[in-house]
């Protein structure tokens, strides 16, 4: 058995994420030897979200570890602070964005099922994303044009 401490793991910044979506992340679910759940680490910054606003066909939890956080969910925005726990119901009643506009920045902890392949809808920009555990077969649609790049749309 592995273990991980999440208040000593180490968080990776993407340097392709745009301005706006400048979260670290860490996989402390795999890093902890975890198969059968997805449980992620964020770290986010001042002025910055977690990723865009979406929603996936599995419950997603989110568990505030450190500041204050804002989500939007389908009936307006959110403010969750340190032990705030929130669930989100599979599809389209469980859309969310995580932000922060606070100075300090936030940790999240976010888990769900693990398994894959995994869908996510991301209603602004008319997007959906499939996920099928091979990275070279990582697909992004534009609804009505095809194939687009992640963050198409996004602001």
């Amino acid at each position: 058995m592995t273990s991980v401490n999440i208040f000593n793991a180490e968080m990776e910044y993407d340097d392709d994420d745009p301005s706006g979506y400048k979260a670290a992340a860490a996989n402390v679910g795999m890093l902890a030897g975890g198969k059968e759940l997805a449980v992620k680490l964020f770290e986010v910054p001042s002025g910055q979200s977690l990723c865009p606003y979406h929603y996936e066909y599995v419950e997603e939890w989110l568990l505030v570890l450190d500041g204050t956080v804002v989500v939007r969910v389908p009936n307006g925005d959110t403010t969750l602070h340190k032990g705030d726990l929130m669930c989100f119901e599979a599809g389209p009643p469980g859309a969310h964005k995580v932000s922060n506009t606070e100075d300090q920045t936030a940790r999240v902890l976010m888990f769900s099922s693990g398994r894959e392949p995994a869908v996510a809808v991301y209603p602004d920009s008319d997007k959906i994303g499939v996920w099928t555990g091979n990275p070279d077969d990582k697909l992004m649609l534009k609804r009505a044009d095809g194939q687009v790049d992640y963050w198409e749309g996004e602001g």
